[in-house]
Formats: C-alpha cells, structure tokens, sequence
C-alpha cells in the first residue's frame, strides 16, 4: 500500500511513501530508491494518465519514466511504453459515501426515477452507500440493488463499455472520466449524475469518498422500534422502520465507545435522571455509548455507568446496574446488503479450486448479507451460503443457511462469529477459518 501526497504549491506533482514512512525516489541516473524521510527534488514525480486508465510516473526532476519488470525497476525510459505503465487500484475499502465537491451534496440510488441524486445533506439510509467495482483497470459504481451507473446517468443490470470509468486525481479529490474522455458531474436541480460536456475536470467534476458508517435499526424487549418519531425523548413504540426508526453508529478510535446519530444529524445523550434525549448537536461525554455484544443481543450503557433499559411505556432510561431482559436490545444492520470484507492481509473471496475461502486477496468478491433475528445469512456468488465446517473451516457451498454473528467492535471494523461461538479469522495460510477463541486483528474485518 502506497500513500499518494500531493505537493502543497503545485499540485500535480505527487509523492509516493511506503508502508515504512519512507519516499520513492530517482536519481539522474535511473536508479530507484525509497529510503527518503522526506520530500525531496528526487521524490517529485507526475502522473501521466493514460487513456486505457493505467498511469505512467515521471520523474519532474530526470523527465523520465519509472518502470521495468519483475526485480529491475528504474527511472531511466525516455518513452512510454508498457513497462512503463501502473494499473493503480485504490486501497481504500470499496464501499463509501460519495459527496459532490461543488455541491456539498452526497450521492444516492433515486429508485422511482431511476438514477442516482446527488441532493443528500446526510447520506442516510442504504441508497447512499456506492460499491466501486474494479474490473481490468477500469472502476465501475455499484448502487445498492446491483446496477452500474452508465455515462448518461442510466442505470444498467449489466457492467460495459457505457458503464466504465477511469480515476483521476486532481487537488486530492476524485474525477470519474468515462469511455468517451468526459467526466461525470451533477446535473439539473435533484444533481442527476452522469457526464457532462466536459473534457477537463473543474469543481463540478470532483469528488470525495466518504467512510460509511454502519446505520441500525434497533427492536427492545417489547418487541418495538426505538425511535425518535415521538419527539426528543427515545422511546421504543414504533412499529414500522422509517429514517426515524434508523441510527448512525459513529465508533470513536481510540476509545471504542460510540455515538449515535439521528437522520436529522442529533446525536442521542444521556440527560438527567438517565433519560436518553436526540437533541446534541456536538460530541461530549453524555454523547459517548459503550455497547456490549451478547450473541443474538446487544446491550447498550451510558456515560453515567448504567444500562439503558426499556420501560413499560417505552421510553429508555440509563438507570439499570446489570442487563437483565429488558436492557437486551436487538440490533440490526441496514448498509451492508452487499458485503465486502478486508482484513489485514487482504480480501476475503472464493478459492478457485475449493468450497473454501481465502481471506487474503487484492480481489474481493462481493458477498450478500441477509439479516434474520439478530443474526446474519452470508451469500456467495453463486447464491450458496457460508458455514463451518467440523474442521474449523468456512466453506461457501451450503444449500441451507447458518446463523453468523456480528460485532461491530471498531471504526470500520467488524467481527463475525459462526454459530459454534468461535470468531472468523484469516489464518497464516490465508485461508477463512471459523476457529478463533479471542479477537486479534486476524479476527477484525473492514466492511
């Protein structure tokens, strides 16, 4: 993984850092290094888009091409030719936000018109999540119920020609220019995405990725809806599922707590006498939730020490010292029908041979995750599900599916536990296995 920094004064001049803090650099004579602590004449280089979508870096300083094969790498070619071009993938997970530089407006999958909006403050609910598909060096953008988004703003079942993009970076936002060297922007009042007249990107041509947090919907004791319909005050009285009824889980990193956010941007806070009220607009320690995952169950304690629990008219309150039936709540997650996992040697995907999976590809598969009763369906590719096999292993060929739990223990980061208790890791091999005792970072996936 490389860290892509771009010059402060000029901005297409790019520096690459490793892995190690350290800066690639070329000498007069093509030799390629990258032991530099900081940025210096020999670490300046600039991209040179191609329009297959693959980059060629050239150093500023020398005026040549960094390239080779295998072992030999150097800065030394005068011309462009194949040796000399990088497929460039984004390390980032794939799943995101996307919001309009220009517009300060995030994107979302419009179903009853059948294009995706740029017109969101928050990006709420799972029309706001993107998947970028990789495919042969080209990005394609993935709504939530699995069509591409085609250069006039169409939204196609199947992936083409109309259908892929290539990346550009510009001031350390994205452009996406399609097959026709164009770039897609925001268009009209509701911001239909699709390209536009444009050959160069401007402002209305770029964009961020987003983190996206995970949103839940959670069921109490009593078998209803916590939500904030009512008013300010949390209660647990709805019977249907609205953006009212949905919460943004915002984990913090270094502390693990977590808060959680209303469509409306409040944050929910412990007040007196431990009622919960959504009426913060800014973090501070009544904002902050420690949650607790219980198998099929979460429970949830406040700030001041005490357990939320569920009254017999609803309402939630901070005030129990231990979880008995009524501080269980049941949490479900609502942004990840499709599921991508990353750990920390790679993607999880199929084995090519086997019903196993590896977990430690620079491809990923994209899997379907299907909630039921607290617990969660993972489907593959070829619609079979995941289980456990009695050697420990995750196998993707089950006719029938097995309950998997999730914890979503950190920023970005979740574990899963087969229905024998044991947490899913990826082991030295690289293979999925559903045998880990405790959580260690073999056990955490980016999602």
């Amino acid at each position: 993984i490389w860290i892509l920094e771009q010059d402060t004064q000029e901005t297409q001049v790019v520096y690459l850092r490793s892995h190690l803090g350290r800066y690639l650099a070329s000498d007069k004579d093509g030799k390629v290094t990258c032991e530099a602590d900081g940025h210096n004449s020999d670490c300046r280089f600039l991209i040179v888009p191609q329009s297959d979508g693959r980059w060629a870096l050239q150093s500023e300083q020398y005026l040549r091409f960094f390239g080779g094969s295998r072992d030999y790498l150097s800065c030394f070619a005068q011309m462009i030719t194949d040796a000399e071009l990088w497929a460039v993938h984004l390390a980032l997970h794939p799943q995101a936000n996307l919001l309009s530089v220009a517009r300060k407006r995030y994107a979302h999958l419009s179903p009853e018109d059948g294009e995706i909006a740029v017109d969101r403050n928050i990006p709420w609910g799972v029309e706001a999540l993107l998947t970028l598909v990789y495919l042969d060096g080209k990005y394609y953008l993935k709504t939530c119920d699995r069509r591409f988004l085609s250069s006039d703003g169409k939204l196609l079942k199947e992936y083409g020609r109309a259908t892929a993009y290539t990346l550009e970076l510009k001031c350390g936002k994205l452009a996406f220019k399609d097959c026709e060297g164009k770039y897609l922007s925001p268009m009209g009042p509701t911001g239909t995405l699709r390209s536009g007249r444009c050959s160069k990107p401007g402002k209305d041509e770029l964009f961020d990725l987003e983190e996206s947090h995970p949103q839940v919907v959670l069921t109490a004791a009593n078998g209803r809806y916590v939500s904030n319909r009512q008013g300010v005050s949390l209660a647990a009285n709805q019977e249907d599922e609205t953006d009212m009824e949905t919460f943004q889980m915002e984990i913090d990193r270094e502390s693990k707590m977590c808060t959680f956010r209303t469509s409306q941007g409040y944050y929910w806070a412990v007040v007196a006498h431990g009622g919960i009220q959504s009426t913060a607009t800014e973090i501070s320690a009544d904002t902050m939730f420690s949650v607790e995952w219980l198998s099929h169950k979460v429970a949830i304690k406040a700030s001041n020490g005490k357990y939320i629990c569920t009254k017999k008219n609803g309402q939630l309150l901070a005030v129990s010292d231990a979880i008995g039936e009524d501080e269980q709540l049941t949490l479900k997650l609502i942004n990840r029908p499709m599921l991508i996992l990353r750990g920390a040697n790679g993607f999880i995907c199929h084995h090519k041979n086997s019903n196993t999976l590896d977990a430690g590809r620079s491809v990923y598969d994209i899997f379907t995750l299907q909630y039921s009763n607290g617990a969660y369906h993972i489907k593959g590719v070829d619609g079979r599900y995941w289980y456990v096999n009695s050697g420990g292993l995750v196998c993707s060929d089950g006719e029938a599916p097995e309950d998997f739990t999730l914890e979503l223990l950190e920023r970005g980061r979740l574990a899963i536990r087969g229905k024998n208790g044991k947490y899913l890791r990826g082991d030295q091999g690289g293979t999925l296995k559903g045998d880990g005792l405790s959580l260690s970072s073999s056990a955490l996936w980016e999602y």
